[in-house]
């Protein structure tokens, strides 16, 4: 009986340690996400981070790289996943490194990522302007000059972001090399200064996405305008996609998908993780809100963002739990 009674016990311990693992399919596995520099982007990330932590997973901090840097290292199996693919924008990028041989995309997190350039309400009416192509002008080009060279000055991308070829290409084709210069640097810097002078009454030059924060500040409609372009011309992978909007409007950039992008095998290791992947949804208005709130006097530090991760989950904590239990289920 004694005998019997500890065979038991045994099946009954290896249940419990069966079920325990179900729940936790991630114990004793180290996750590494990677990001940009945009800190900006740090939301979504934590939010992944987050989830996976809820299912055991040991998440290290987010590495800082380039984009490009970003993809090659998932690939290569260094790093493990990134909250922040854009579809079609990171399309070369995406497949250089190897595209879905060696990469593992389900789901869309965030629809309706926009982008384009953008110029000062007053001036816009003052001088009629509504497409880029009319910088060709160097009258009107002038009207941008930040450092009296008869150019305008764009504030544009950080160098190896997928913004930084599209610009690029765009000023060539559209015939503005000779009026339009692309400033590239640190992007935050470029705006911040780009903001300084509009709340100066100067005419400003932009590019910029959502969700970011600079649509809160310089709010389209009310501060500033968007821009269409003359006609549809992408370069690399996206050459040959339409950009016009179903209202005809053509802004340059066709609207983007963003993505969680894992490394593939690790993802077949890992059907939890692959599964809260391709469940995972999130608002564009809840990032634009969250980014907003970060350019606020002490919300931006790293406590300040993994309370404002907290403040999400807690308040869609069904939709939070739904992903774990969904997650759960496909490890079983």
């Amino acid at each position: 009986m004694r005998k019997i009674a500890l065979i038991a016990a045994a099946f009954t311990s290896l249940a419990s340690l069966s079920v325990s693992a179900t729940d936790l399919p991630g114990k004793g596995i180290t996750v590494k996400p990677v990001q940009s520099a945009i800190a900006e982007e740090t939301f979504q990330t934590l939010l992944v981070s987050r989830a996976l932590e809820k299912l055991g997973y040991t998440v290290e901090k987010p590495s800082e790289v380039d984009y490009n840097v970003a993809y090659t290292t998932i690939a290569a199996g260094d790093a493990t996943f990134t909250a922040n693919n854009w579809k079609p924008l990171h399309d070369d990028m995406y497949d250089s490194a190897g595209g879905d041989n060696k990469f593992y995309r389900q789901g869309t997190l965030v629809q309706g990522a926009a982008q384009g350039y953008l110029i000062d309400k007053k001036t816009a009416e003052k001088y009629h302007i509504t497409n880029l192509a009319q910088l060709k002008d160097p009258a009107l080009a002038k009207l941008f000059d930040t450092n009296g060279d008869g150019k305008a000055d764009l504030t544009g991308c950080t160098p190896g972001w997928g913004c930084e070829a599209v610009i690029n290409h765009q000023i060539n084709t559209y015939g503005l090399s000779n009026t339009v210069e692309h400033n590239q640097g640190n992007y935050s810097a470029m705006i911040a200064d780009t903001i300084t002078r509009f709340k100066q009454g100067k005419p400003v030059l932009y590019y910029t996405w959502t969700p970011y924060w600079v649509s809160d500040v310089l709010k389209p409609g009310r501060d500033v305008v968007w821009l269409q372009v003359p006609f549809s011309s992408l370069p690399g992978k996206q050459r040959g996609v339409d950009t016009r909007l179903p209202n005809g409007a053509n802004y340059g950039f066709p609207v983007n998908t963003m993505h969680i992008v894992a490394n593939k095998e690790w993802a077949k290791r890992n059907p939890a993780a692959a599964k809260l992947f391709a469940e995972m949804k999130l608002p564009v208005a809840d990032i634009n809100a969250q980014n907003a709130h970060m350019h606020e006097e002490g919300q931006s530090s790293e406590d300040a963002i993994n309370a404002q991760v907290d403040g999400w989950i807690k308040a869609h904590q069904s939709t939070f739990d739904n992903w774990i239990s969904n997650a759960q289920a496909a490890a079983r």
